[in-house]
This record gives structure tokens, C-alpha cells and sequence, in this order.
């Protein structure tokens, strides 16, 4: 057996302490390793490099040989007579506040398993035990633990001692440690719960209520829930977004201002886009319980985690997800269809405005998500598109498909639940084109074309007629300004394209600092860059703020000057503003309905519990 102890030593210096002991005769050199990256999190992160001392002995007090091998690996030589157990420790530097890291300081302790927790060569598959220390000194004496680690002798959110099955099944438990808010709820009769760490003011009976219909969706959907426990660990913060699932648990990261108001507050009101936008990201991870955590892409399952493994199905296992995450709360009514529209039409406005979708296939997406969507650059835009989001629609265009080929007799839902009887259940992977085969096989129909252009093909999905059939419009104008995302509309009123140079400027910044200059518009004619400073337009001072009201009123194709800063030079360009481009979405019920749509909707935003 592996012991890890692990010990927020130092919050003020943000380093944990830990401490491997390995038991049993060890005669042979074993090697070390601290992963590179973690499960769910497509981008090598080179956890090691946060590694700041280490050092190993023998039973008897020796001190061991340490050799370093690479950026994240150590040989350990027990040496002649070597007395076990053998005792490393080291210490982490911690200071990286997303959920795939480690964050210590004096408010909270957080660590994901990788980013902490060593792999020993010849012992992953041995059972592991975790003991989990509070910092030193009185501050901390009201800290409590968050965690989905089945305790051995520790406390209902205690420290104390915990178990894991193997190294894998170690480092799928994320911890919290400090002061939280606790909700319990239950879910076909299983305990779940949600620590809420950081200052934050929520009615949390109402976001209880909530969770509990959002993830009851789910489990109808799949027809059982394969845990006997769930928690939901989350940190509330200024701005932030972000998630990561676990077999058991999920991390999330938000803005503290999304969760629900207290009672007395707007409680019974309809959710506010923020309170939408975590309720989806909720939904998103609690699908993954059985959709990667446990139907997981062959590739993934053969891979290692110290170094990058290829998959051209993450616009399944991601985009069908974000599909559901949303539909969920309509399905579930914590949101009405309206807003469901809402939040259909800017995802759709989003791959619109991305002139990368017409560069890059979906299914390369997915596999160059390592060294590509992790790695964005300036130029992202323009080279590539998200797997999410293009995923999502492909997946509404593959259900809305279906169900019409089908005359509603199936729908993605049932591909989904075979799906899981096939390889969640079993645990076998999925192939590389497994999903697709499976779809097509479930349904009947020859799906072929449609995978060719959806997944192979970077030419727009046609999804004008699929939302017809159930009695939905949908119509693409240009936008009104950088905040138009578009939406539901009660009837389509003509659109106004201003003249625009097709640039985005970097958000939160006053001055007209450029942040992308997307390709074919007039941005790039003129010669715009990513990282101009954009001072004045035709002699007039601009900022963020007007810029777009300066080009505007100029008027399409007619010259104007800009006068910019590139680096520390001033350069003065001459620009031809041309319209906007329609890419702004706008959705609309159809009235009169055509027949059959009425049913139609309603079954595919039907309440499946």
C-alpha cells in the first residue's frame, strides 16, 4: 500500500507538504512521476515544475539517492540494505486557482490529484491511502474537508485518514479544505452535496432545489445512476468560469454574482443569464458521470498522463455534452423554452462569428485540441473552431435529424442510452468513430453524408430547416454592437449592417487595444494587427468604447485614417470599413405552426423524469 500525506504547511507561502510512503521490500530503483496533465483537461500543464524540494529515506533515517530523469520524473535507488518503508517528501508550490491545479493560501486549500500526488512505478494498481492534515496553528481550527474519498477514520468532512481503489481512482478525488457552505440533497435516493468556498451571498434552498431536478434529468435520461454519492465542489470568486468532472465529484470555479439571490431577493424570479450560465455549467459536469467518466474514448483509456493523447471523438464526448447541459434545464423546468432559445441562438452566434469554423473540421478539431483550442493564440479565430460549441450543434442537428428521419420513433436520446449499456456499463472504450456507428445503428437511418459534412466538411450545418420542424425560425442579421449576441425575438425585423473593419478589441481595456483581426475583412486589408493601439479615427481621439461608433459613422467603403501605435510606433493606416457580416442569430416561434411541429417541440423538450 502507498500512504500520501498531504498538509497545507505553509498557506502564507502557499506550499504543501507531502509526504509518499512505500511500503513493502523495495530492492529495485523505482521511478517517480508527477503527471503532466489530468484527466478531462486536453493541454499538457507540467505539473512538476511547481515542485519546489525534494528528498526520500530509509526506514531507519538514510537518506536515499534521488536522481531526476526528466521535467517530471525522479529514480529512486533504494541501495544496499535499504530498510522499508521508504519515505519521500516534497513540497508544491501552489498558487494556480483554476480546477485542474493546486490554490493554498490563508482562506482555503485546493488540490486536483495530479497536480499533487506522485505515481510510483509498479504500484499504481495497489491500493492507496490518503491522510489529509489541517495547517499548523489555531487560525485554521474551524476548517473543514470537502471531498468524495470514501473515509477510513476520518469525520463527516473531517480530516483524518481516506481510501482509493488504486493510484487512477487517487487522483480522481479533488479536496477543498477550509470554510464552506454545505447544501444536501438526494437524487434517486443518493447523497449529493455542494461545498461553496469564497465569500458569496446564495439562496442555497433554491440552488438545491435546482441541482436536484437538473441531475435527476440526467439520471432519467441514462435510466440509473451508477454512484452512491456526488458532490459538487465549488469556488465562488470575483470572475470566473470553469469545470472539471470526476467519477464522484465535480469542480467547479464561478462568479460569485451567478449563483442565486437570498430569499427576498428576486428567489422565485425567473433565473438571471448568470444563474443560467452556472446552473448549465452544473449540468455539463454532472453529465460527464456517465458521458467521458465512464463512456470514455478508447484513446484515453490506452493513453498516459505524462504525455498527449490524440482523439477525433472530443466532439462527442465535449460537444454532446454541452448539447445536453443546456436542454437539461429546460427538460428539468428550471428555465422556460424561451430562455432555452436564448441561450440555442448565441451559441450560434458564437460559431458564426468564428471564421475559423470554414478552416477547420470539427473531427480536427478534436485532435488538435492539445496544441490548437488549449493554446489559443491571436490568430485563433481565424484557424480554428470549439469542439463545445460547433459539438453542440452538431449534436442538434444529429437529434433533430433523427427524430425526423425517424417520425420521432428515436431520437439522440436513445443513442445515448446505447451508448452507455454498450461501453458505460462495461467499460470498454469508444472507438474513434464508434459514436457514429452507434447513432447510425440505433436509428436505422444511413448518416454517412451527414457525418461527412458535420464532422469531415467545414461548410456551415444547415439548421434553418431541422428547427422548422419544430416550429422554431431562425434567421442570421448582423449585430447591433460587440455585446449582440442575438436571441428570441417575437417576430424578425430588418437588420442594419454598419459599416465595421470585422476586429475584436481586447475585453476589459478602455483603449482600442486590438485583440483579433479576423480574416477576409477590412481590419485586414488595412493592415491591422493583434496588439494595435488604436488612437484616433479620421484625427478624432477613439477608446474601446466609441471606435465602433467612429468607423460606423464614416460609412461603408469610404476611406478612413487610423492613426494606431504598433508597439512603440506611430503608424498611420488607411481602412475602407465594409458591413458587417451577418452573423448574429435570431430564433423565433413560428406562427402559424406548421403541422406537426406543436408535438415535435414538445418531445424533444420534454420532461424525461
Amino acid at each position: 500500500m502507498l500512504t500520501y500525506r498531504v498538509r497545507p504547511q505553509n498557506p502564507q507561502a502557499h506550499l504543501f507538504t507531502v509526504e509518499l510512503v512505500i511500503r513493502g521490500p523495495v530492492t529495485t530503483a523505482l521511478q517517480l512521476t508527477m503527471p503532466a496533465w489530468c484527466p478531462g483537461s486536453y493541454m499538457i500543464r507540467d505539473f512538476a515544475r511547481n515542485v519546489v524540494c525534494f528528498a526520500a529515506q530509509a526506514a531507519d533515517g538514510r537518506a536515499l539517492t534521488l536522481t531526476k530523469l526528466d521535467k517530471q520524473t525522479w529514480e529512486l535507488v533504494p541501495g544496499q540494505g535499504c530498510i522499508a518503508p521508504l519515505i519521500v517528501r516534497y513540497q508544491v508550490y501552489a498558487w494556480e486557482f483554476t480546477v485542474r491545479s493546486a490554490h493554498l493560501d490563508c482562506t482555503h486549500a485546493y488540490f486536483n490529484g495530479p497536480s499533487l500526488l506522485l505515481q510510483v512505478s509498479g504500484h499504481a494498481d495497489r491500493p492507496c491511502r490518503i491522510e489529509l492534515l489541517p495547517p499548523p496553528g489555531e487560525r485554521y481550527r474551524d476548517w473543514r474537508v470537502a471531498t468524495s474519498l470514501r473515509a477510513l477514520d476520518a469525520a463527516p468532512w473531517g480530516f483524518g485518514a481516506y481510501q482509493a481503489d488504486d493510484y487512477a481512482d487517487l487522483i480522481d478525488h479533488p479536496v477543498e479544505m477550509g470554510t464552506f457552505e454545505l447544501i444536501s440533497f438526494a437524487v434517486r435516493s443518493v447523497p449529493h452535496a455542494m461545498a461553496i468556498s469564497g465569500r458569496q451571498r446564495c439562496d442555497l434552498e433554491r440552488l438545491g432545489q435546482d441541482l436536484g431536478r437538473v441531475c435527476e434529468q440526467h439520471a432519467a435520461l441514462f435510466g440509473e445512476l451508477p454512484i452512491d454519492r456526488y458532490l459538487f465542489l465549488t469556488a465562488a470568486v470575483g470572475d470566473g468560469y470553469g469545470g472539471l468532472e470526476h467519477r464522484f465529484s465535480s469542480s467547479l470555479l464561478c462568479t460569485r454574482d451567478d449563483l442565486p439571490q437570498p430569499a427576498g431577493e428576486g428567489a422565485d424570479a425567473a433565473p438571471t443569464e448568470g444563474y443560467r450560465r452556472f446552473l448549465a455549467l452544473c449540468s455539463h459536469e454532472y453529465f460527464h458521470l456517465w458521458h467521458v467518466t465512464r463512456i470514455r474514448p478508447a484513446a484515453l483509456m490506452t493513453g498516459t498522463l505524462s504525455a498527449e493523447v490524440h482523439t477525433r471523438t472530443l466532439w462527442a464526448f465535449e460537444g454532446i455534452t454541452s448539447y445536453y447541459d443546456t436542454l437539461a434545464l429546460v427538460r428539468s423546468g428550471c428555465i422556460d423554452t424561451d430562455a432555452y432559445l436564448q441561450l440555442l441562438a448565441e451559441t450560434i452566434t458564437r460559431v458564426m462569428r468564428t471564421p475559423g469554423r470554414l478552416v477547420q473540421s470539427l473531427a480536427q478539431s478534436s485532435f488538435d485540441a492539445w496544441t490548437k483550442f488549449y493554446r489559443q493564440d491571436d490568430n485563433a479565430p481565424n484557424a480554428i473552431v470549439s469542439y463545445y460549441a460547433k459539438g453542440a450543434l452538431t449534436a442538434l442537428a444529429l437529434d433533430l435529424t433523427i427524430r425526423r428521419d425517424t417520425q420521432g420513433r428515436v431520437c439522440l436520446d436513445d443513442v445515448m442510452r446505447a451508448l452507455w449499456e454498450r461501453y458505460g456499463r462495461t467499460g470498454v472504450g469508444v472507438p474513434e468513430r464508434g459514436v457514429e456507428a452507434m447513432a447510425a445503428q440505433v436509428s436505422g437511418l444511413a448518416l454517412d453524408g451527414f457525418f461527412a459534412q458535420a464532422l469531415d466538411g467545414t461548410t456551415d450545418l444547415d439548421l434553418a430547416p431541422l428547427l422548422a420542424q419544430v416550429g422554431i425560425a431562425l434567421r442570421l442579421r448582423p449585430a447591433t454592437g460587440p455585446k449582440d449576441l442575438g436571441g428570441v425575438v417575437a417576430r424578425f425585423a430588418p437588420g442594419v449592417a454598419k459599416p465595421s473593419l470585422a476586429i475584436r478589441l481586447s475585453a476589459g481595456c478602455a483603449d482600442a487595444v486590438i485583440q483579433n483581426v479576423l480574416s477576409g475583412g477590412a481590419g485586414e486589408r488595412a493592415g491591422l494587427a493583434p496588439g494595435d493601439l488604436v488612437v484616433a479615427v479620421d484625427g478624432l481621439r477613439v477608446t474601446a468604447e466609441n471606435l465602433e461608433r467612429r468607423v460606423a459613422a464614416a460609412g461603408a467603403d469610404t476611406a478612413i485614417r487610423l492613426h494606431l501605435f504598433r508597439r512603440d510606433e506611430l503608424m498611420e493606416l488607411t481602412a475602407s470599413p465594409a458591413p458587417a457580416a451577418a452573423d448574429t442569430c435570431e430564433l423565433m416561434r413560428l406562427d402559424p405552426v406548421p403541422a406537426g411541429a406543436a408535438p415535435a417541440q414538445a418531445a424533444w423538450l420534454a420532461c424525461l423524469a
